[in-house]
């Protein structure tokens, strides 16, 4: 077997005292102080698993909970894509043929602020109808 070299850490004078007192420590009293140190600084000494992509080990991604449902193409069936706006938005058949209409010119919101699950069923309603959706 090969010997296991220990490496030789240089620590900073203003830490000598510290890391001196946590040597003399116990294995119990080291593990008594992890718990309260992340207690105090919320933190995890657990190891973390890091993904593979760089861009995630920078920065975690949140995963997002707020979404608008926005009404991108009306497609060939518009009566049918009038029918699933009212049904959503609770709005007139005016209004709703009057968003339906505006679509076509520009993507139009119809609705904001919606969990996943919400803006997931909007999405698949209006593409059942016909039209493209987009979540944003």
């Amino acid at each position: 077997m090969a010997e296991k070299k220990e490496e030789k850490i240089e620590i900073p004078e203003k830490f000598k005292d510290l890391v001196e007192k946590i040597e003399k420590m116990t294995v119990l009293d080291l593990a008594e102080l992890v718990k309260i140190l992340e207690k105090k600084f919320g933190v995890s000494a657990a190891p973390t698993v890091v993904a593979q992509t760089p861009a995630a080990a920078v920065s975690p991604v949140e995963e997002k909970t707020s979404f608008n449902a926005l009404l991108k193409e009306v497609g060939a069936k518009k009566i049918e894509v009038i029918k699933v706006v009212r049904d959503i938005t609770g709005k007139g058949l005016k209004e709703a043929k009057d968003l339906v209409d505006a679509a076509d010119k520009e993507p139009q919101t119809i609705k904001e602020d919606v969990k996943k699950e919400e803006a997931e069923e909007i999405k698949k309603k209006l593409e059942a109808a016909g039209a493209k959706v987009e979540l944003k």
